[in-house]
């Protein structure tokens, strides 16, 4: 028998197989614990508000696609088409006229090198066909450079640049190679993965990132095209992001809307503190050819409130990561034993969430650092000193990036944990539907014990 004010024992046969079996089930697979009404009421009434202002700027914001330009031709700016290549030939490099000896002779440059290479060197000439478009069928002829780190080879599919106004025999080239087919392998092997491992939870867990990505390509991008504000346009797309993803992975309950909350104060934080350093730094966004030309295309659009963008976007993943996390760990915690309070459970809480500081936050900045590791050795090979290169407009982007980054999943574990340690202690009526035990019921003298 158990005494009116004595928890369950765990290793009872009566109580405890029971409440084991519904700790493992909740975290597993089975609903979140319910909460008492005037919780989930006041909960409903800080996100409801919200979700209708995310919608409102939704449709406030929305671009209707993203607007027509004339093509300039360079980068990811050209006409495309497929092509095939239908044979590869090894020629002399003199005959096809594929390089010259600079005119002194000297070949201690390394373009120098590169062109008597090029010069006296064995190359490839590789006829390619046009599979799609209206010059379907038509070849012409690609020199393949004895440097060239992309080699062709017969029957392998490419990717060919279209250029209109050129002569009509240097109208098509080789832009890069065709790898729908082992990407496309790629993503059904990490959707396989994910559904065999995750089962129902994986299968939700695809379809809120095929939303998120649906969002991003038909809301963010285009709206910031528009010439919306793409500060403004990335804190509604990231809340939607967020509310989508949270609420179809986890479910409609509680502990989601818990860590909901927990992200959208650290997400504030972090654009906050971007919005400060990026314009304290002077940093304008505009640092590559690829932003030049979105810049010489949409001169209307803030490239530093891009790059801030995609600060807030680039941290949102891991901080639904760091926020659930964390809120799953105070409600295990308080299921685990019912007695602790606000205090021990936040305690206990921020402890798992130091262990969870520490690998997301390595895990942040070498995923940053492996991004721009192309650029980091070319400023190691000229040897520039750590401040020179940390200056420089390329670095000091992805160092505001993952600091502002860090700070705000730093921030995010002791947010989230006093939120969830706080809403889980308030609520008294859903401790026994959590941990499977009967209602309380009230004896003859007005004390509850359980049945």
């Amino acid at each position: 028998m158990t005494s009116p004010h004595s928890a369950p024992d765990p290793h009872d046969p009566a109580t405890g197989s029971t409440q084991s079996h519904a700790h493992a089930h909740t975290h597993s697979h089975g609903p979140a614990a319910p909460v008492s009404t005037h919780l989930r009421k006041v909960i409903a009434a800080v996100l409801i508000p919200f979700a209708t202002a995310v919608l409102v700027g939704m449709v406030a914001l929305w671009p209707g696609g993203a607007p027509a330009h004339e093509r300039t031709g360079v980068g990811f700016d050209r006409q495309t088409q497929d092509g095939r290549v239908v044979k590869v030939v090894a020629v002399d490099c003199a005959d096809v006229n594929a390089g010259q000896v600079p005119p002194t002779g000297d070949t201690s440059t390394p373009s120098g090198r590169e062109a008597v290479a090029e010069q006296t060197g064995s190359c490839k000439k590789a006829t390619v066909e046009v599979t799609t478009g209206k010059d379907k069928g038509r070849t012409f002829v690609e020199i393949i450079q004895p440097d060239a780190t992309r080699k062709l080879k017969q029957g392998q599919g490419v990717v060919v640049a279209y250029a209109p106004d050129a002569p009509r025999d240097l109208q098509y080239s080789v832009t890069d190679v065709d790898r729908s087919f082992p990407m496309a392998l790629l993503a059904g092997i990490f959707a396989l993965a994910v559904v065999v491992v995750g089962r129902l939870r994986g299968l939700m867990a695809l379809i809120a990132l095929a939303v998120s990505f649906a969002v991003l390509t038909l809301f963010i991008l285009p709206a910031i095209l528009q010439g919306s504000n793409p500060l403004l346009v990335a804190v509604v797309g990231a809340s939607a992001i967020m509310l989508i993803a949270l609420y179809t992975c986890h479910g409609l309950t509680a502990r989601t809307s818990v860590a909901v909350l927990g992200t959208l104060i650290s997400l504030v934080l972090i654009g906050l503190l971007g919005s400060l350093f990026i314009g304290w730094a002077s940093l304008t966004g505009n640092t590559d050819d690829n932003t030049g030309l979105i810049h010489g295309l949409y001169p209307e659009i803030d490239m530093s409130g891009l790059l801030l963008a995609g600060v807030i976007i680039g941290s949102l993943g891991v901080l639904d990561d760091v926020t659930v996390t964390q809120t799953s760990a105070v409600w295990e915690l308080h299921q685990a034993d019912p007695t602790m309070g606000v205090r021990r459970l936040y305690k206990a809480g921020i402890r798992i969430g130091r262990d969870h500081i520490a690998s997301v936050v390595n895990t942040l900045v070498l995923a940053y650092a492996g991004a721009a590791l192309p650029l980091l050795l070319l400023f190691s090979i000229a040897q520039s000193s750590v401040g020179v290169v940390a200056n420089s407009e390329l670095v000091a982007e992805e160092i505001v990036r993952t600091l502002v980054g860090s700070i705000g999943l730093v921030a995010s574990v002791p947010v989230t944990t006093v939120l969830a340690a706080l809403v889980v202690s308030a609520d008294r009526t859903g401790l026994g539907a959590e941990a499977g035990a009967p209602a309380p019921v009230r004896t003859g003298r007005g004390r509850r014990r359980k049945a």
